[in-house]
């Protein structure tokens, strides 16, 4: 019987301690290729996401995959400012980068979101909480075309516009694990926005992403460990941004906003976060987290020059964002 052709890309990442490699950047587009075109045995899959795993993806493997990815899907040609990734979902706390999100999108910065939604047990995700803001999925593109003239937002599943990831990501309660479909879908960039906003859970990945965005010809993009893995910043702990800005890397480094740790919300009801919105309550966490989340997305858009600037004009876009 004659090799199968993926068996290759399994030999090189499975080959022992001595034997083994990381792809390279040709090896894994055509690999990624061929995963979402339907050529490839599910036991092949499993080997081959769970080898990726426990070695950990490299900046080249990253960027080949979501090459791979951009020549699969229709690409739609959507003029817009921020492309913002959504896939760890919350438990810990309140998605108050939703809030954010919507605040930019009011002040004029036209956003695509996007995300996957129901694949860790116990999480509320951005569909979920977006749909009971108003904002519902858009089931295609010209939907997405239509919520941005009206909102100057969209929120795009991953099952709409790449539904093989989508298959892959929803794998993982029989896996047990994230694979790294979880990494690079923050990556995707499906509109092509000259700013990305992406969030790892894991400090180590941060470099990564940022190698891997350049490698991508990504332009601006900011990284950072977020509450939960979602873009969100954790007002009790200090932040390294990873920046590019103009094609070029940084890193910057962001004192906490608040002493101490916030406990576990045991519960997250929607409608605190609603009343926080509507400017009916306030919650000085939240307040922090939003603020400090949109600090992040101003600096990367340009409008700040530092934390302290980006943070000053993020209050008050928060506190006008209801005209």
């Amino acid at each position: 019987m004659s090799e199968h052709p993926f068996a290759q890309y399994v030999r090189i990442l499975g080959k022992g301690k001595t034997g083994s490699r990381s792809l390279s950047f040709d090896e894994a587009a055509l690999a990624m290729g061929m995963i979402l075109r339907g050529e490839v045995e599910d036991v092949q899959l499993g080997a081959f996401l769970m080898l990726l795993r426990v070695k950990e993806e490299s900046a080249d493997e990253l960027a080949g995959f979501v090459s791979a990815v951009r020549q699969h899907i229709n690409i739609p040609t959507l003029p817009i400012d921020l492309d913002w990734a959504s896939y760890a979902g919350k438990r810990r706390q309140q998605p108050w980068y939703l809030l954010s999100a919507l605040t930019l999108a009011r002040a004029g910065y036209r956003i695509v979101m996007h995300g996957a939604a129901g694949h860790t047990e116990g999480r509320i995700y951005s569909e979920q909480v977006l749909q009971l803001l108003g904002h519902s999925p858009c089931a295609n593109w010209q939907e997405a075309e239509s919520a941005l003239t009206q909102h100057n937002f969209a929120f795009v599943p991953l099952r709409m516009f790449c539904p093989g990831l989508q298959h892959i990501i929803d794998l993982k309660s029989r896996f047990g694990l994230r694979s790294p479909v979880n990494t690079l879908t923050r990556l995707i960039n499906p509109c092509g926005a000259p700013y990305s906003l992406q969030s790892i859970f894991h400090p180590a990945y941060a470099d990564n992403h940022q190698a891997a965005a350049l490698l991508l010809g990504q332009k601006n993009a900011a990284v950072f460990k977020g509450e939960a893995g979602e873009a969100e910043r954790r007002p009790e702990a200090d932040l390294r941004l990873h920046l590019i800005q103009d094609g070029k890397n940084s890193i910057e480094d962001w004192p906490r906003l608040v002493s101490g740790r916030q406990e576990k919300q045991e519960q997250l009801p929607f409608a605190d976060l609603e009343a926080v919105w509507l400017g009916k309550s306030a919650d000085k966490y939240g307040d922090l987290a939003v603020t400090g989340t949109l600090a992040i997305a101003l600096r990367l858009l340009g409008k700040a020059a530092d934390a302290d600037s980006a943070q000053a004009q993020a209050m008050t876009l928060w506190h006008n964002r209801h005209g």
